[in-house]
């Protein structure tokens, strides 16, 4: 992700912070699905101390619910913008486990040390990753262990012309580019691709493996 397109996004999300939670409710859906996906898909492994990184985790609504579902995890949440980040950590306190650390910065090699991770996640992030998608999940696949899975929700495509162009104002991509990238860099475990709002726009879940 280019410089320009970091401070973008850092003074996006500066003027959203305050009411990110009271309103990506009603648009960003399937997230509690894709962390029961991952769940199901790791089996044993979600009650072993396994390392999960959340790229992009915003106010850290996921990283709580990734601590309780992976009870003995260690877990990583990665965003840019500092206001989201201290609604991320005011959640962690008030979940009382000293298991979830917070890191300020773009997401890259440096952010995990390399083959560390048994789940990387990325929760609509990648959508906004333009240009660095491709870069963003190259280092994720640096990142996992082998045999590790990388778990996405995310807007996929509408067909609605000026809706897409009022998403890409917001930073969004909507143009069907997300899955053929995944697919060709990880081997696809589980795969939907749901409506939202009698088809306004498509969104999609991925479970895939590196390998």
């Amino acid at each position: 992700m280019s410089f320009c397109a970091i401070q973008d996004l850092q003074g996006y999300y500066r003027l959203h912070a305050h009411l990110y939670d009271a309103t990506r409710w009603s648009f960003l859906f399937g997230r509690q699905d894709l962390l029961r996906m991952a769940v199901a898909a790791m089996g044993r492994d979600s009650v072993r101390d396994v390392r999960i990184l959340e790229v992009g985790c915003g106010t850290g609504r996921n990283l709580v619910s990734l601590a309780k579902l992976f009870p003995r995890a260690r877990v990583t949440g990665l965003d840019l913008c500092a206001p989201m980040l201290r609604r991320a950590v005011s959640k962690a306190v008030r979940s009382r486990t000293a298991r979830i650390r917070l890191v300020q910065a773009p997401y890259g090699l440096e952010a995990m040390p390399q083959e560390s991770c048994d789940l990387v996640l990325f929760s609509y992030a990648l959508s906004m990753f333009n240009p660095g998608l491709e870069q963003a999940l190259d280092t994720a696949r640096q990142h996992l262990r082998p045999g590790g899975r990388v778990a996405v929700v995310d807007f996929r495509r509408t067909g609605v012309g000026l809706f897409q162009r009022w998403m890409a104002l917001n930073h969004v991509r909507m143009d069907d580019h997300l899955l053929p990238v995944l697919r060709e860099r990880f081997a696809p475990e589980r795969e939907e691709t749901r409506l939202a709002y009698a088809g306004l726009w498509e969104y999609c879940l991925f479970l895939g493996r590196k390998v």
